[in-house]
Order: structure tokens, then C-alpha cells, then sequence
């Protein structure tokens, strides 16, 4: 199977100017107003069907940190035996409980 080859991208992020003393109000005032109050007749409608395929989280990448651990070696062995990345399966086993135990608090 030959190697994947690796693109880095670097993005430079360049924030705009810093508000204004002026902006900073009128965004101050904004935030004050109960929802009813703003205007947003300037926003259209989205269409009934328009979130029909929305995906929640589809973008997240949690950051990552590494750590050691010790596990059993029966418990590597099963988790490598399916072949290359172990240690996200190891994750997607962990997410998945800590998810199911967060939701069963909730």
C-alpha cells in the first residue's frame, strides 16, 4: 500500500481593525435588547426543508493531548488487531462511554 503523501497548509489569521469606542455602544446596546425588539426583517426565510440534512458536531476536532497509559495486554492486542489506528479506536470506545454517561446525568 504505498504512502500517503501530507499537504501542510498554513493559515494566517489577521483580525481587522479593533472596534471603535462607537461600535463597541452600539453592539453593547444591541446585546441588551430582548429578541423581540431587533429588527430582522432583512434576513430571509430559510425553506421547511432547509436543515433536513444538518449534521451536528460535524466539523469538531477536539484538541488532542498526548498521554501514556497502561492497559492490559489482551485489551492492545484486541485493539490493534483490526490493523493502523488503535489509538482512536481506543478514543471512539472512551468518547462513546463518557457520552452515554454524560447523557445518563442529564
Amino acid at each position: 500500500m504505498p504512502k500517503k503523501e501530507s499537504k501542510t497548509v498554513g493559515v494566517e489569521h489577521t483580525p481587522g481593525k479593533p472596534l471603535t469606542a462607537k461600535q463597541k455602544r452600539e453592539l453593547a446596546h444591541l446585546a441588551a435588547l430582548p429578541d423581540e425588539q431587533i429588527d430582522t426583517s432583512d434576513i430571509p426565510e430559510l425553506p421547511p426543508g432547509a436543515w433536513k440534512n444538518a449534521a451536528r458536531g460535524l466539523f469538531y476536532r477536539p484538541v488532542k493531548q498526548a498521554v501514556s497509559l497502561r492497559l492490559d495486554s489482551d485489551i492492545v492486542a484486541w485493539l490493534k488487531k483490526p490493523g493502523r489506528g488503535y489509538q482512536t479506536r481506543a478514543n471512539r470506545i472512551l468518547r462513546e462511554q463518557m457520552l452515554a454517561e454524560t447523557r445518563k446525568r442529564a
